[in-house]
């Protein structure tokens, strides 16, 4: 999974991580004043940031359209849908104007080497499953240098979707041969 976004800038994943490890940190020096200071810290940033971009996507979403029920956004939103870091700060703060839903179609769809149907997702869970349909999850069956079909949904699920925790891949089962046609005809003249 892509731990770095285009461009160099850190991924959400990436970020929260290393925000986890500091507060693994801090909470491990038994220092719980310094505990809850640097998570009230975290949460001001938060809502901080999070207030900010609030303010843009509604700036910015001001004009015809304005997303999936009003159309296509307008097209300097738009740009910043397409984009991994700013679309993954727009999840993390509940601003995405996509369901879930629309944000698994997109995840999928950015992962043509491996198509997949949704067989259904489950909120309660964050399990989305899935089955690989014709023509995904191919190759010679050989080791590769490749992203697994599970590791390239994951990778593309994690930053559009992350209410997805858990991805059940189904691989299509293996076609029976195709049976061989016998021809039946008369007995050539002479043979028994």
């Amino acid at each position: 999974m892509n731990t770095v976004t285009q461009g160099g800038a850190p991924s959400a994943e990436q970020t929260g991580r290393r925000v986890e490890e500091v507060l693994d940190r801090l909470a491990a020096t038994g220092d719980r004043a310094a505990g809850a200071a640097a998570e009230e810290l975290v949460r001001a940033l938060m809502d901080f940031y999070g207030a900010g971009l609030a303010r843009a996507v509604a700036l910015l979403g001001d004009g015809p359209g304005g997303g999936p029920d009003g159309g296509a956004p307008p097209p300097a939103l738009a740009r910043l849908l397409d984009d991994e870091l700013v679309a993954g700060l727009l999840v993390l703060h509940d601003l995405h104007p996509y369901d879930v839903t629309t944000r698994i179609r997109q995840a999928l769809a950015a992962v043509p080497d491996h198509p997949a149907e949704v067989l259904g997702f489950d909120p309660d869970t964050g399990t989305l499953r899935l089955r690989l349909t014709a023509g995904g999850g191919g190759g010679c069956g050989c080791a590769s240098t490749a992203q697994s079909p599970q590791q390239s949904i994951e990778g593309a699920l994690a930053c559009l979707a992350p209410e997805v925790t858990a991805v059940d891949l189904e691989t299509p089962e293996p076609r029976a041969p195709e049976p061989v046609l016998l021809q039946i005809g008369a007995r050539p003249a002479g043979a028994r």
